[in-house]
This record gives C-alpha cells, sequence and structure tokens, in this order.
C-alpha cells in the first residue's frame, strides 16, 4: 500500500478484536464493536503553525494506538480497511 497523509494526518489500520470473552463464548462479528486500537501505517509531515513551519508529529509508523470510537474516515484501499484521523483524535500510544 502507498498512501502518503498529509499535515497533521494518520494512517492507521484497525487491531483485531478478542472473538471469546473471558468465559470462553465465541462472540460473533455482528455483536461485536469495532475496534479502537490500531497500528499506525503512515504519518504525515505534521500540523501546519502560523508561520509556515510544521510541528513534527509525536507518532511513528508502527506504533500501537487508542483513538476515539467515531473518530477520522474509513477508506479501503487496496482491499484493505484503513482509518484516516488527526493526530488530535489519538489519545495514546500503547505498547
Amino acid at each position: 500500500m502507498n498512501i502518503k497523509p498529509l499535515f497533521d494526518r494518520v494512517v492507521i489500520k484497525r487491531m483485531e478484536e478478542e472473538k471469546m470473552s473471558a468465559g470462553g463464548i465465541v462472540i460473533p462479528d455482528s455483536a461485536t464493536e469495532k475496534p479502537i486500537k490500531g497500528e499506525v501505517l503512515a504519518v504525515g509531515p505534521g500540523k501546519a503553525l502560523d508561520n509556515g513551519s510544521f510541528r513534527a508529529p509525536a507518532l511513528k509508523v508502527g506504533d500501537k494506538v487508542l483513538f476515539g470510537k467515531y473518530s477520522g474516515t474509513e477508506v479501503k484501499l487496496d482491499g484493505q480497511e484503513i482509518l484516516v484521523v488527526k493526530e488530535d483524535d489519538i489519545f495514546a500510544v500503547i505498547g
């Protein structure tokens, strides 16, 4: 996949959620919510500032992140569903 986000946009691939509960019950796809965790696939050059320079992004490709449930725009590219979000909509980097 060849995608380069602009400004403070970040491209994320959602991580798959557990398909089984802690008690061993299989959860069907229709009953699960979309995951709010993902992996960063691409990062833009940063937020444009008033003086014409850019503020460098705090994220890098490969980071695992938490983002807002209704954040971003879903796009299907090369048969893969990805999410394009603003860096401000990402809450945390997880280990």
